[in-house]
């Protein structure tokens, strides 16, 4: 597995369009992926080529919470031989919890076989059929995870710069905004930040508070935070409330404002809003955007 580390991550925010905090690249042999690669890499990418299927979980994980590798993008292709047909299923299970893109690169028949002429390289499935056998056989395998993939890149008539260029367009940098997101947690018993633009009520959520080793410890606490994250509805809130702040970010920028709250309120605000703000701001961070998170309540009794 060849792994390159990137160089320092930009302090400018990724694009709407392309936040992704972890890009996984796949496709068609032949069809630019390593071009892909070295492109998000330039751009602030920890960059991993040929990263074993089943590793892919943790390393977003790994991904979530480094300071170094907060963005990251990696291959996964025809290498893996059987195992890729467990890429949807992992992907669909990364996607619920990270912000996560995953390209799919093609091309033409004609232009793939040129390449694999003109660079003198065997086709990965081997050579027992013809290059074009393969190149179908591959694509036929590649469709049900083509099906999953946003962007499709068709790379036919593009050189290796014009495939940088869109890569660069899609995921690049931009100008930073004016915007100051604060993510605050509270306690509802103490009432409602003022100040709040955006309030989401976690009370729905098992509570820590209930079980004696957890009732002194707060959302910030590892234990605590993995209890509150075991539940199916916490991990598909996180990620609803992630998609929502996404789409929303860009037009209140649009809109010229300055500033966005963002409350999450518990009970006692010390366990769930604590845990939820945090996660937000890091998936809001591991998006582009930069925002700070406090929490009112957490050392109140």
């Amino acid at each position: 597995m060849k792994k390159t580390a990137a160089g320092p991550a930009s302090t400018k925010e990724a694009p709407a369009a392309g936040a992704a905090q972890l890009i996984i690249i796949t496709g068609l042999s032949g069809s630019g992926k390593g071009t892909a690669l070295k492109a998000l890499e330039d751009l602030g990418y920890y960059a991993v080529d040929n990263l074993p299927i089943g590793l892919i979980p943790k390393f977003a994980d790994l991904t979530r919470d480094s300071e170094r590798a907060s963005r990251a993008a990696l291959v996964v292709d025809i290498r893996e031989g059987g195992a890729l047909k467990q890429l949807p299923a992992v992907f669909d299970r990364v996607r619920r919890r990270f912000p996560v893109k995953l390209m799919f690169l093609e091309a033409d028949t004609d232009t793939l076989m040129r390449r694999f002429s003109e660079t003198r390289r065997p086709h990965p499935l081997g050579s027992s059929r013809t290059v074009a056998d393969n190149i179908e056989h591959e694509r036929a395998m590649l469709a049900p995870i083509r099906a999953l993939a946003d962007p499709i890149i068709d790379t036919s008539r593009l050189n290796v710069h014009e495939l940088r260029d869109i890569v660069t367009e899609k995921f690049g940098e931009r100008p930073e905004s004016n915007l100051r997101i604060q993510v605050y947690s509270f306690g509802f018993r103490y009432g409602v930040p003022p100040d709040s633009d955006l309030v989401f009520d976690v009370r729905f959520l098992p509570n820590p508070n209930y079980i004696p080793r957890f009732k002194n410890l707060t959302g910030r606490n590892p234990s605590v935070a993995r209890y509150i994250r075991s539940f199916p509805q916490t991990t598909e809130f996180m990620q609803r409330i992630t998609d929502l702040l996404v789409y929303l970010i860009p037009h209140y920028i649009r809109e010229g404002k300055s500033y966005l709250t963002i409350a999450f309120g518990c009970t006692g605000g010390k366990h769930r809003s604590v845990m939820l703000a945090s996660e937000i701001r890091k998936r809001l961070a591991a998006a582009g955007y930069k925002a700070k998170e406090s929490h009112r309540d957490i050392e109140k009794p």
